[in-house]
């Protein structure tokens, strides 16, 4: 929670600086650079993970269900999206959903794929959408986990936390849908957290 308003609160002020300010260096630029850091850590993230090994050792096929139901569930209604907004193309709407909560990474890659085909400030506004859809998906299932699960049963939740099912959200999911949960929650976070580069560029060049 505590994550998600501080990168909120960056966003405003960096909104409000350039209002304010023009910048003396490239952002374009430097935004790439910080793309390409993002992905980095991605993988430093994924492969210093000494629970991947333990929970591979548990995995069964029926856990992919999940990661699927998820995918599934998101492109769907992000589609629907599609349909509602004239400005947005059904495959823009797609893009956005295809962060799953992973807001800084899908936010700074559809920025940048879209560019060459919307130009840089609606890119950038597509981008921002991606943004601020991400982390309110973030913050929904953080706080509305316990009615989620209520609601939806006990996957539910897992869904909803899409990236970070693995980690912020994993606290909740285990309070409130059992410990049973937490090596599907994990696996699945796992899954989405690699799927969301590949399905952005895909819907990206669409």
């Amino acid at each position: 929670m505590k994550g998600s308003l501080l990168i909120l609160v960056c966003f405003i002020l960096g909104c409000l600086s350039g209002c304010y300010h023009e910048a003396g260096f490239d952002v374009h630029a430097i935004s790439v650079i910080i793309l390409y850091v993002l992905m980095l850590l991605i993988g430093i993230s994924l492969g210093s993970n000494r629970e991947i090994g333990h929970f591979a050792s548990r995995f069964s096929f029926k856990m992919l269900l999940v990661p699927v139901a998820t995918v599934s569930g998101t492109f769907l209604f992000s589609a629907l999206a599609g349909l509602v907004l004239s400005q947005w193309s059904v495959f823009d709407c797609m893009a956005v959903g295809s962060g799953f909560a992973y807001y800084s990474l899908s936010s700074v890659l559809i920025t940048q794929l879209k560019e060459p085909s919307l130009g840089m400030q609606l890119a950038t506004e597509l981008g921002t959408i991606a943004l601020l859809a991400n982390i309110f998906r973030e913050m929904t299932a953080l706080l509305g986990a316990p009615v989620i699960c209520k609601l939806f049963g006990r996957f539910a939740p897992i869904s909803a936390a899409g990236v970070t099912s693995t980690d912020l959200l994993l606290p909740s999911i285990s309070r409130y849908s059992g410990q049973e949960m937490i090596p599907i929650a994990v696996i699945h976070g796992l899954l989405i957290n690699v799927s969301v580069p590949f399905f952005v560029s895909f819907f990206c060049r669409m």
